[in-house]
């Protein structure tokens, strides 16, 4: 992938021509590197009928163990590329390069568990009686679709079409038009793991002719979608049309509930990793701290001291943070800092870094503090390295402090106390609770809550959602 080269759809084992293109820039300098072909609702077309001929031709028959040795050896085929993916990730997205590595392993980790966990994807016998055998078997949706955001190309597109592939689907997935290089490479490397032409398929351009023209075809089965709750709506209603499913995993605003006998050795990094991340660019990033007003100055000083010692830069030369995605998701963090300087007190950042490449979309690390639950910038997904800060008195203000969001992903809680750990996985309203610690495998399923959406992915339970439950009853002739 040189620069300026075009990256072009990758349909049923060959690149699409490109009748027209988009550019692709550099979020570090601004630059443009490439072009993205911008395709059209007949290549999405191209690309299902290349799915259901693959499907039909004999994907769907092949069994839980041939599948298995498929994925393990597409995880080591993307661990053979790692480097190449890693580097083409960082550019196309700006994040550090040593995330990259994390997010191409992740990759390949994805794969790895799926083959490990297929073959325990089983049906079940019903003892309904002693004259026939009724039993329930999984089955596969046929051909599904998978429409992904910038923030994670690799990580996001890996975790959706693992659990499907692994199902016995076949997938055609839709990056976003502005992160896409790593998924079109991701369609080759199947091929060269040995996957037949047409099981994983990729389109691209915008979301607002490729990804509608995709969640709304009926060719399509299943659909899976990451990104807006608006979008998010949108893609439900399309599939809705066509009563097909959707899985949407959407907004966060994820909360750190910190308690006064937390480690705050452990947890201050923890909580700056969680926001410093793919420079704020993640729905689960831990946005919101709400801390107890006994430790709050002691740890809001070592956040402050962490925030001054990360350095910006562009990805490819590994900084603390790289920039944001684009020029207009930065004036949009830029101007959630603007709104927040009339609702709280800003502690550090609040602007454009000094230091980095003048084309650049860059941020500095932000925190406000003193930030009231119903500010905009408590309520609203800013998805920027902003970080913002309110503080409670007991553990039923922190509970509810943290349940005021109209988000739901997940919640990090810091505390010594075994009870009260136990007590917050039960009364808080996220999909996933995380105590001391914020960070999670590919085995822990992951969901949403209000306005974070709904559907499963991750975990043994992401396989399960990619199948259908069939019933069978067998009468037992001469019994």
């Amino acid at each position: 992938m040189t620069d300026m080269q075009t990256i072009r759809a990758f349909v049923d084992g060959r690149f699409l021509p490109a009748s027209d293109t988009l550019p692709i820039y550099d979020p570090g300098t601004g630059e443009e590197i490439a072009r993205l072909a911008e395709c059209t609702a007949d290549d999405v077309d191209l690309a299902i009928i290349g799915a259901q001929a693959a499907f039909d031709a004999g994907w769907r028959r092949t069994s839980a163990a041939q599948r298995a040795d498929l994925l393990n050896a597409f995880a080591d085929t993307i661990a053979r590329h790692r480097d190449e993916l890693a580097a083409i990730e960082s550019r196309d997205t700006g994040k550090p390069l040593r995330q990259a590595y994390v997010d191409a392993d992740f990759a390949a980790r994805y794969f790895r568990y799926y083959a490990n966990t297929v073959e325990a994807l089983l049906g079940d016998v019903i003892p309904a009686s002693t004259d026939r055998l009724t039993f329930t078997m999984r089955e596969p949706f046929g051909v599904t679709g998978h429409i992904i955001p910038w923030n994670y190309p690799l990580g996001l597109g890996t975790r959706t079409i693992a659990p499907s592939l692994a199902a016995g689907n076949c997938c055609v997935l839709k990056p976003a038009e502005d992160a896409s290089m790593s998924c079109v490479r991701l369609a080759e490397l199947a091929i060269e793991a040995g996957f037949p032409a047409g099981v994983l398929n990729v389109v691209t351009g915008r979301g607002a002719t490729v990804g509608a023209a995709l969640s709304g075809h009926p060719g399509i089965r299943r659909v899976s979608f990451t990104g807006s709750v608006p979008v998010g709506i949108a893609v439900a209603q399309a599939a809705a049309q066509n009563l097909v499913p959707a899985d949407l995993e959407l907004g966060g605003k994820s909360a750190n509930v910190v308690f006064a006998d937390a480690d705050l050795d452990v947890a201050a990094p923890a909580i700056a990793q969680s926001i410093l991340q793919n420079a704020g660019q993640t729905c689960s990033a831990g946005s919101r701290l709400l801390v107890d007003e006994r430790v709050h100055d002691e740890l809001l000083a070592r956040l402050v001291t962490i925030f001054e010692g990360t350095t910006v830069g562009v990805g490819l030369d590994d900084p603390g943070i790289g920039p944001l995605i684009s020029a207009r998701q930065r004036d949009r963090v830029l101007g959630y800092i603007e709104t927040g300087r009339g609702e709280a007190d800003l502690v550090i950042g609040g602007g454009v870094p000094e230091g980095v490449p003048a084309g650049g979309y860059f941020v500095a690390p932000t925190i406000f503090d003193g930030v009231a639950d119903d500010a905009t910038i408590a309520r609203e997904e800013i998805f920027g390295p902003v970080l913002t800060v309110g503080s409670f008195r007991d553990e039923e203000g922190a509970i509810a402090a943290a349940n005021s969001s109209q988000y739901g992903l997940v919640a990090g809680v810091w505390t010594a106390d075994a009870g009260r750990a136990l007590r917050m996985v039960r009364d808080l309203q996220v999909g996933q609770v995380l105590v001391n610690t914020f960070s999670n495998g590919v085995e822990l399923p992951f969901s949403g809550r209000k306005r974070s959406g709904y559907g499963l992915e991750k975990g043994f339970e992401a396989l399960r959602a990619f199948t259908q439950t069939k019933a069978a009853v067998v009468m037992m002739q001469g019994s």
